[in-house]
């Protein structure tokens, strides 16, 4: 028997799937719970709760100021801010299509879920699959750069304060792991105080931003506007200024990377065909508006660019140099491990959201999807993307070069999971299959998503580029072969399991979770 039908699923017109292949999936919920919700969660973040989480995740000023002192190897301060008028263009007009895109669709598996039901019939749950591995993968390569970034920063303070410390590879692999349990137990135990806590954090993130702000434009040596401006830099060996700046502008995307972040926990979000566009587009805009301003200040106020070039942590010493206190710059730094510690709680909600979307679609085995009737939440889903990091952690025993080949999928991984939702999406919308949604681009449609497709595109061929030449191991940038090793595991898995034997998205379930939100139940 093949019965098939066309069915609308939110706003936007799908292909034709195979219902039957839908009525024998395992149930995963097995408590009560599934009464008063279909996936057994609780919907417990507020709009302004989630604007915070939206705002404080992407911690954008805070993610550029950790590397700044990268800016002197390539492009130069002139990089930095006339690379501002590139990014945030390009990044608007991503966010914007992904926004629509979660208006229509608020459901935790974000990026692959809209790929399934914009993608060409023909080829969807081909595209779907690779599109959820990577995306699923970038992830996990996000949680583990955020979980490294809180031991090594918080290393740094200790490093700068007690002098005599002598800091081992596995020191860092134990804050790591300290770092992880501590941030699955709260997910786990105490997760009704994260919607509070993401909150806080990005009143946090604004009142720090005005912190620095006027600590350094008070007490900081200053540059010239020339240097400012018009400041340029290419220590990296590149001998033309073109691959350069378009290098040295990499540096802006890692603090505008990730505000997908805000759509994998949207079955837990009120109103969230409302409220998760929203936070997501003008949690962006504040951002960039505060990246911008405070990279213009980090410029004026950075001192000598070599000696902060040749700093381990090139914040520390710009902020020694404008406090003269150790004290001081170690209390701001602090103030800034709070961010990032907000943000990779974040990581670990986000992750796991999407870890129990794809185990419930069938990629990843059934166990991951079941969720908790004590805690009601995706337990099992929580502590697996953790329990990756922390054997991932492990590649430090070997040096950073080892562990950092895995954080280097992070940002082109979640570049291409963009790419190709927002191609299917350009796609469904120029074959007349996506009619207007609570947030919707409408005649801008076409134009804004052909936009973040150029940039996205132009900006993820500089991610695969070598920092430095001439390459060696050590300068060796690996996105692209840890990126060729994804697709390829994704391709085996595909013909040797999912061509045959997977069954696609739960579209019974996707539709009870889009009208349960639309319900805007809690209990």
């Amino acid at each position: 028997m093949d019965a098939r039908e066309t069915k609308p699923i939110g706003l936007v017109q799908v292909g034709k799937v195979d219902r039957e292949k839908y009525d024998s999936r395992p149930q995963v919920y097995d408590d009560d719970s599934t009464k008063r919700s279909p996936t057994g969660v609780r919907r417990i973040f507020s709009f302004a709760q989630m604007f915070g989480f939206a705002l404080s995740y992407m911690s954008s000023w805070e993610a550029i100021s950790t590397n700044i002192g990268l800016i002197y190897w390539n492009g130069g301060p002139r990089a930095l801010v006339w690379g501002f008028f590139i990014v945030i263009p390009g990044v608007l007009c991503q966010v914007a299509s992904l926004s629509e895109l979660a208006s229509i669709q608020p459901i935790a598996g974000a990026q692959y879920h809209w790929t399934w039901h914009l993608a060409p019939p023909k080829y969807q749950r081909f595209i779907t699959w690779m599109q959820g591995w990577v995306t699923w993968f970038s992830w996990v390569s996000v949680l583990a750069g955020g979980i490294n970034i809180c031991a090594n920063s918080t290393l740094v303070i200790v490093s700068a304060n007690y002098p005599d410390y002598v800091l081992q590879n596995w020191h860092t692999i134990l804050l790591m792991y300290a770092f992880a349990i501590v941030f699955g137990f709260m997910n786990m135990y105490t997760f009704w105080l994260i919607p509070w806590l993401e909150f806080l954090a990005g009143v946090l993130h604004v009142v720090l931003w005005i912190v620095f702000a006027v600590v350094l434009l008070v007490l900081a040596p200053k540059h010239s506007t020339e240097f400012v401006f018009l400041g340029n830099s290419s220590q990296s060996g590149w001998p033309d200024d073109f691959t350069g700046f378009n290098l040295g502008i990499i540096l802006l995307t890692w603090g505008f990377v990730g505000f997908d972040a805000a759509v994998h926990v949207s079955e837990e979000t009120r109103k969230a065909r409302w409220a998760i566009p929203r936070s997501m587009f003008w949690s962006i805009c504040v951002n960039a508006a505060m990246a911008f301003g405070m990279v213009i200040i980090f410029l004026y106020t950075m001192g000598d660019m070599e000696a902060l070039s040749a700093s381990p942590y090139p914040l520390m010493t710009l902020c020694v140099n404008a406090t003269g206190s150790l004290g001081g710059a170690s209390a701001m730094l602090a103030a800034g491990l709070c961010i990032l510690i907000s943000a990779t709680l974040g990581s670990v909600a986000s992750v796991s959201r999407l870890t129990w979307a794809w185990a419930r679609d069938g990629a990843l085995p059934a166990y991951f999807a079941h969720v908790s009737p004590r805690y009601r939440i995706p337990l099992r889903a929580v502590w697996l993307p953790i329990v990756i990091v922390m054997l991932l952690s492990l590649l430090n025993l070997a040096g950073y070069v080892a562990f950092s080949v895995i954080l280097a999928l992070s940002t082109f991984g979640l570049y291409q999971s963009y790419i190709i939702a927002i191609a299917c999406m350009l796609h469904a919308r120029l074959t007349g299959r996506v009619k207007n949604a609570p947030w919707s681009l409408g005649r801008w449609g076409v134009p804004i998503n052909i936009f973040a497709l150029v940039y996205s595109t132009w900006l993820a061929v500089f991610m695969v580029f070598p920092t430095y030449v001439p390459v060696t191991a050590l300068y060796m940038n690996y996105a692209l072969p840890i990126n060729a090793l994804v697709w390829i595991l994704a391709l085996i898995m595909w013909f040797v399991y999912a061509s045959k034997k997977w069954r696609g998205l739960d579209l019974d379930l996707m539709e009870k979770i889009i009208a349960d939100g639309d319900r805007d139940t809690e209990d």
